[in-house]
Formats: structure tokens, C-alpha cells, sequence
């Protein structure tokens, strides 16, 4: 089975280095394409130290743009399989083979949850009170309860790749849209419990204004979906 996994990373230089160690040390047989998401920093160069395939875009497309390139190239390249990486180091690739055990069982869309177990990933006040407003949203919307809607650690199906490939959202908080877009799409989408860290390097792609502005855009683009009803024979919870 061919596994590809794809890391989009923006300014990640200095972070980049570790992770992409780490993951040749814990899953030395699987392909790796980095996204190069239009950085003004050395990213693109330290990967390509690291002997992996780099995809540079021309400039900044945001997260969504740059998942679209790697879930394409996969397509193109006939993978079986793949997985998203964040290139801050927050996600341990260890914790692949838990995603992918998730795919085996027959998910197409498997979310590593920082959630499911309690005491695990803290995140500040304000924050938490937005992810459960999206929680509830997406419960309200797919009949169903996810604990972490916005992870950016998942693994993907071939058929799941195919999809994304030409409908995965481009606008900041793509994970929510895109786990929406799996659920309609009759997709058969899971969580799994996994640990996650706080960034190692590189910075955060958004300000607190810009923020704000992120979550109520992505509450009114959740909020026209109000009208649709998930498939009866989706996934389970």
C-alpha cells in the first residue's frame, strides 16, 4: 500500500529539520511532499536538504490551497493512502500508525483528536469557548459529536483523496468545511485519540483580529450548509 504524506508548511524552517527526522525515524517506507506554501524563509531548501519532494507554490494560498496541492499530487501519483503533517512540530509522526489503523478499519477520513482523553492539549479560555461553539455547530449540522474539529492531524482514503483533490475549502479554518464536506459526502469519518504539542518553530499564521474574523466567516459559511441533512447511512459516531 502506498502512503504518502503530505506536510504544508509556511516559514517552518527552523521546525522543519526535527519533524521531518522524527518522521523518517518512525516511518522510514513512507513517501513525503513537502508544501511549500509560498514562504519567504528557508523552508523549501531545507527540505529539499532533507531529500524529500518539494511542491513550492508561487506565493501564500493559506492551509486549504496548500492541502489541495498535496491531495492532487497524490491523486496523480496513484497513492493508496496519506496523511497530513503539520511542519511546527505540534503532531508526533509517530502517531501515524494510529490514523492509518483507523483507515484499515475502513474510515476514509481518520481525525486524530486532541479531546478524547481528558487532561491531554490546553488551549486558552477564549479559544475554547469558539471550538465548542464550532463543536456544537457541526453537531447540530452532521447529527453527530466530534471533539476536535479544527485538528489538523488526519489521515485520508484514496477515494477520500480523490474528493479533496478538487473540493478541499481554501479559506483559513479549512478543517472545519472539510470535515462537513466528508460527512455530506457520504464519507465514513472517524477520531482517534492522539497527543499533540504546542508549536516548536515558525509562527502562527494568524493574529487575534484576523481571528475573530476567521471564525464568524467560517460560522457563516457553516450556517448555509443548515439547510442539507447529512446521508442516513453515514459513519457512525
Amino acid at each position: 500500500m502506498r502512503t504518502l504524506v503530505i506536510i504544508p508548511a509556511y516559514n517552518e524552517a527552523a521546525s522543519l529539520p526535527a519533524v521531518l527526522a522524527r518522521l523518517r525515524a518512525s516511518r522510514p517506507d513512507d513517501d513525503v511532499v513537502v508544501v511549500d506554501d509560498g514562504s519567504t524563509d528557508a523552508t523549501a531548501a531545507v527540505a529539499r536538504e532533507q531529500g524529500v519532494v518539494v511542491l513550492s507554490l508561487p506565493f501564500n494560498l493559506g492551509i486549504g490551497g496548500a492541502l489541495r496541492t498535496g491531495f492532487r499530487y497524490a491523486v496523480l501519483h496513484g497513492y493508496d493512502r496519506a496523511a497530513q503533517l503539520d511542519a511546527d512540530g505540534q503532531h508526533e509522526p509517530e502517531a501515524l500508525d494510529v490514523l492509518f489503523a483507523g483507515l484499515d478499519q475502513g474510515a476514509d477520513l481518520v481525525i486524530g483528536s486532541r479531546f478524547i482523553d481528558e487532561g491531554g492539549y490546553e488551549v486558552g479560555g477564549t479559544r475554547k469557548r469558539a471550538m465548542r461553539m464550532l463543536q456544537g455547530l457541526i453537531r447540530l449540522l452532521t447529527r453527530r459529536r466530534f471533539t476536535d474539529t479544527s485538528s489538523g492531524f488526519r489521515a485520508f482514503s484514496r477515494p477520500m483523496l480523490g474528493h479533496f483533490a478538487t473540493t478541499y475549502p481554501s479559506e483559513y479554518m479549512e478543517s472545519v468545511e472539510a470535515l462537513l464536506n466528508a460527512v455530506y459526502g457520504g464519507y465514513r469519518v472517524v477520531e482517534v485519540s492522539v497527543p499533540m504539542h504546542q508549536r516548536t518553530g515558525g509562527q502562527a499564521s494568524q493574529q487575534h483580529l484576523k481571528l475573530a474574523y476567521h471564525y464568524l466567516r467560517l460560522v457563516v459559511t457553516l450556517l448555509t450548509h443548515a439547510g442539507r441533512r447529512p446521508p442516513v447511512d453515514g459513519a457512525v459516531a
